[in-house]
């Protein structure tokens, strides 16, 4: 995704016509929505060096957390690179002379590490929802089956998909190519659309339907398991903050978008959204962790144990089918 024709110099810069015609507050208005934007990265960035680091050195690492610390390896290197794109944007709204030598390559440089989080965030989100959803729908080849290192193994796959997407997005749809509609852009397009909407979109909303289907049946028993929540809430911000990003984006590559300014708009609302989703993701863990009925304070160490203690609660519903299992055999013995 291009982001350096996103000024209001406008995507074709031959255009000077509709640069007069913009309010005299344009400016400043996108000005101060970037700053605001960076305020949320910082705060998104502190969260999410958090959880890092507690998950990394302070709490003991299951197949779970390992999800969660790249996800939010994910999340602090697109916040970053989100940092520099606000304020190179920052400096062509302010400065008197924006221009650079290289500062396509620049943004080029600085887009392929942002798309590659992006990307891979997305990614790793997708598979600890299917994951969890096929922990749930078969427990017990689940727990006998399952590779002990597959949550490294789908990591490290799903950071080597996102990075090429990333690199095949960027190097084939050049400013000259998005702007133009050439027909690799086109199907890079078409393919970064279905990546998203067409697989883990729906891997995501099956998953979500499937773990709210097991919180309905347990909750009146016991409290339903902290990891179910986060999963839910976080496939829910990100569906509604990320996935109609990816529609904008067609719509500005077909240039559906009335105007320049129009388009500029759509973009800071994108940015804000992948912000937010960015930014949120740690907090819910901290929130979903807390003990509210219990006044007493809490470090962010006991919030992140609980959110993530998940190995007991298998176990125990693992041995439950197991003796289920055993006593209806018994049952159907006993009958004949």
């Amino acid at each position: 995704m291009d982001n350096s024709t996103l000024t209001p110099n406008g995507t074709d810069q031959s255009d000077t016509s509709e640069n007069v015609n913009y309010p005299d507050n344009t400016y400043l208005h996108f000005t101060i929505a970037a700053a605001i934007a960076i305020v949320v990265c910082l705060i998104g960035l502190v969260g999410n060096i958090i959880v890092f680091w507690y998950l990394c050195f302070k709490i003991k690492r299951n197949k779970y957390t390992v999800y969660i610390i790249n996800l939010s390896v994910a999340d602090f290197i697109f916040l970053i690179f989100s940092i520099i794109v606000l304020v190179m944007f920052i400096n062509t709204l302010t400065s008197t002379n924006p221009e650079f030598q290289g500062k396509e390559s620049v943004y080029i440089f600085l887009e392929i590490f942002y798309d590659s989080a992006q990307y891979s965030g997305m990614f790793i989100l997708t598979a600890i929802s299917l994951e969890r959803c096929l922990s749930v729908l078969f427990p017990l080849w689940y727990q006998c089956r399952r590779p002990q290192n597959l949550s490294t193994i789908v990591c490290a796959s799903v950071w080597l998909i996102g990075c090429s997407e990333s690199l095949i997005d960027n190097l084939v749809c050049t400013e000259e190519a998005f702007t133009t509609q050439t027909s690799e852009c086109t199907a890079v397009q078409i393919m970064v659309l279905g990546l998203s909407i067409v697989i883990c979109l729906p891997i995501m909303v099956i998953s979500s339907f499937t773990l709210l289907i097991k919180i309905k049946k347990t909750f009146r028993k016991q409290y339903p398991k902290k990891l179910y929540i986060i999963i839910i809430v976080a496939v829910l911000v990100f569906i509604i903050s990320v996935i109609p990003i990816n529609f904008v984006w067609f719509l500005m590559y077909f240039q559906l978008l009335q105007s320049n300014i129009v388009t500029i708009g759509f973009y800071f609302a994108s940015v804000f959204c992948l912000v937010l989703n960015c930014t949120i993701d740690p907090y819910i863990y901290f929130i979903v962790g807390k003990k509210w009925r219990q006044k007493t304070s809490h470090s962010i160490q006991d919030a992140l144990e609980r959110a993530f203690r998940i190995e007991r609660d298998e176990n125990d519903d693992s041995k439950s089918n197991k003796t289920s299992n055993t006593s209806s055999q018994t049952n159907l013995s006993s009958n004949f």
